[in-house]
């Protein structure tokens, strides 16, 4: 019987990972054990805090913090997780935003300040729209996946345990909400809060023709003692998590495994607008771009103390030019 390393492996419960979950794709000498009903933050927590996962999907943000803080921790470029995140900003409809520059001056709560999709509106608010990070008075409900120093000039709370960060914009306790899921108050339809761009499906695609960036939310992050003892298994799960893509991605062109409407219709819109495979891996072509922006805006925003280099936060993953694919000469 041939031997495999054993490994636990914890991400979401996606599509593009079915293939591995039930094992029609195999890691290359690998066994893993796969562990999904957690949400994001206590994954996130559990792996960053406690160490309890060999492998596992984890906020871009709290790994760049981590490694750039020596904290022992690897990663490969293979994104689980991406989201447009125009439609994330939620107001209080009684505070009187009704345009990005109106949040300059205001309160507005995050789930915890190194959430990735915070970090990339945060960015994206203050280079697309001119309100500076700094001109905000943030309120933050979680403890940090890292220890962090809070830069100089910029105003954060922590809010009691007896407190909600939706309940506190229903209230009008703040005036704004950046945040990483659908909040209640939103699918519940409460008349006190809205978005600040109602019409942000429209907002996000004009965002992607001006910049090319489709936000990366997570890495894979790997437990370094694995790679120091096994050196080959980054670029065996990156392969296998390309081959576990590929299949689910062939699999979702068919309109009759989905519940909706106009699923076939909104697949072909994608494409129109982003081409064939905008959820790649690697760190080539528009994945370099989006990276090195979220970096700058890591820095910028007091998470890193400098603009990392790709190489620095990603294993390599490549096996030698014109290796490992098939090509004509």
């Amino acid at each position: 019987m041939v031997k495999k390393l054993e490994l636990t492996l914890a991400c979401g419960d996606y599509e593009i990972v079915r293939p591995l979950k039930e094992g029609i794709v195999s890691p290359d000498g690998i066994e893993l054990t796969i562990v999904t009903k957690m949400d994001s933050t206590t994954r996130h927590w559990r792996f960053l805090r406690n160490g309890e996962f060999d492998v596992a999907e984890v906020s871009l943000s709290s790994y760049m913090a981590a490694k750039t803080r020596g904290l022992p921790f690897e990663a490969i470029p293979v994104f689980l997780h991406r989201r447009f995140r125009h439609g994330f900003i939620f107001t209080n409809t009684a505070s009187g935003i009704r345009e990005p520059k109106d949040l300059i001056g205001k309160k507005v709560g995050v789930k915890a300040y190194l959430v990735t999709a915070s970090l990339w509106l945060r960015g994206i608010l203050e280079s697309e729209y001119g309100v500076p990070h700094k001109s905000i008075e943030w309120y933050s409900e979680l403890d940090e996946d890292v220890d962090f120093k809070l830069p100089e000039g910029l105003t954060l709370h922590k809010i009691s345990n007896d407190k909600s960060i939706e309940q506190m914009l229903v209230d009008g306790e703040i005036d704004a909400l950046l945040h990483p899921d659908l909040i209640d108050p939103i699918t519940d339809r409460d008349p006190r809060v809205g978005r600040l761009f109602p019409d942000y499906k429209s907002e996000e695609i004009a965002y992607y023709k001006r910049t090319g960036i489709f936000p990366i939310m997570h890495v894979l992050g790997i437990r370094p003692e694995i790679i120091e003892r096994h050196p080959w298994v980054a670029v065996n799960l990156y392969q296998a998590f390309n081959e576990s893509k590929r299949i689910a991605m062939k699999r979702m062109e068919d309109p009759r495994i989905v519940p909706l409407a106009w699923y076939r219709e909104a697949w072909e819109e994608q494409q129109e607008i982003m081409g064939g495979d905008p959820w790649a891996y690697g760190l080539d072509g528009q994945n370099r771009k989006t990276l090195e922006t979220v970096i700058g805006y890591a820095h910028q925003q007091g998470l890193i103390d400098r603009e990392v280099e790709l190489s620095e936060l990603f294993l390599d993953v490549s096996q030698g030019r014109k290796r490992g694919d098939k090509h004509r000469v």
